[in-house]
């Protein structure tokens, strides 16, 4: 009896580890312009995950384990860089790079740049820029594999060409990259979705092996599932958002889910820098490709940017971290981790990451160490600055 009960508190004290968030902070960059965007990947072939950053002026990586920064790309355009996109897309073990530019969202009709990055041998030096085609205010960016099993570029602009209608012109023309044998010559483009205005965000949907991977597109109508077909980009609503709702704005931030039984949710912050931190799980009853049920977890973000969806704390489930930056509303900065063990959507937790040191215009998460636990990386804006915040689950 003494042995059970023993064995029982012992259980109960690692579930209640493993459910308690423990992050130490490290600080690597304190003279960051505006962090726009980030991204995570093996730059130099080291097998050690590296930081990607585009910052205002330049671009750069920092380099696992020591962090030291290099700049790859200077000033490509008179305008900011605004967004990333880092991955092995050639199975060589060092990643292909992209970058957005030109960042102007008043203008519609100028403004913009998307660049492939060419490495040299020494990838901490410069990269060659090849300057593609674009759609203006470009925004954000992924690779994304086809159904050929090979890597494409997926750009998303946050306006439609020449929108200055408040966001009620022409749609954002979201665009597919396939790159050429030779990346120097003309890449060819596929329109993945072109109805939608102010798309802040995408995510891909994970698929196994070389399985073609879906998209998470969300703005002002809501959010949409984009599948690869033979007969091109097939849509489905996750939620729509009417344009004469008064409560039902738009999303801003959009990333893909799962409890720990398989059940898929998506979160967002909606509206676009907003208040809310959402989740939408399928509906238990009705059509198979209908709309999502939508849960409100917070209304306390301030200037809500930046959402990633990871199994941080052990669970078999992935939990939110959230980020905000408090640049248009006067308020607090923060990073939060919400968490559950519940598979309905109900139940939340939360926990600040980091209580007002970190006004977060981009996180993403990484096993940076190689322990098995994911680390926080985050930017900020205002803060100016970037910040890995250690996963100490295990310790």
């Amino acid at each position: 009896m003494k042995n059970a009960l023993l064995l029982a508190s012992l259980l109960a004290a690692t579930s209640l580890r493993a459910q308690s968030p423990n992050f130490k902070e490290q600080q690597i960059d304190d003279a960051v312009g505006i962090g726009y965007g980030l991204a995570v990947a093996d730059v130099n072939g080291d097998g050690r995950t590296d930081i990607l950053l585009a910052d205002s002026n330049v671009i750069v990586w920092y380099e696992n384990p020591a962090w030291t920064k290099h700049i790859i790309a200077e000033k490509l355009t008179e305008k900011d860089h605004v967004c990333i996109a880092a991955r092995d897309i050639n199975g060589d073990g060092k990643c292909e790079i992209a970058v957005g530019a030109g960042w102007n969202p008043g203008d519609t009709v100028g403004s913009g740049a998307v660049f492939y990055l060419i490495p040299p041998a020494d990838r901490t030096q410069k990269w060659e820029p090849v300057k593609l085609a674009h759609e203006p205010t470009t925004h954000r960016m992924k690779w994304v594999r086809n159904r050929a099993g090979r890597y494409d570029l997926v750009v998303v602009p946050l306006h439609g060409r020449g929108n200055d209608k408040n966001g009620e012109g022409d749609g954002v023309r979201v665009l597919a990259y396939h790159m050429p044998e030779d990346s120097h010559k003309e890449w060819n483009t596929t329109v993945v979705q072109g109805t939608m205005h102010k798309t802040h965000n995408l995510d891909i949907i994970p698929a196994p092996g070389t399985e073609a991977e879906s998209l998470l597109v969300c703005g002002r109508e809501g959010v949409v599932r984009m599948d690869q077909t033979d007969n091109g980009w097939k849509e489905q609503w996750i939620s729509k958002h009417p344009k004469d709702s008064t409560d039902l704005l738009g999303a801003g931030e959009v990333r893909y889910g799962a409890f720990a039984g398989g059940q898929p949710y998506v979160t967002t912050i909606e509206p676009m820098h907003g208040d809310k931190l959402v989740i939408y799980t399928p509906k238990p009853e009705g059509p198979k490709n209908g709309e999502w049920q939508r849960h409100v977890i917070s209304d306390q973000l301030v200037d809500g940017h930046a959402i990633a969806t990871h199994d941080l704390l052990g669970l078999n489930n992935r939990q939110i971290v959230v980020g905000w930056r408090a640049q248009q509303k006067v308020g607090k900065v923060a990073v939060k981790l919400f968490w559950t063990t519940k598979e309905d959507g109900n139940g939340w937790q939360e926990a600040y990451i980091d209580d007002g040191g970190m006004a977060c215009e981009d996180a993403v998460c990484a096993d940076l160490d190689g322990d098995h636990d994911l680390e926080i990386i985050a930017a900020g804006r205002r803060s100016k600055n970037v910040k890995i915040y250690w996963n100490q689950r295990n310790q």
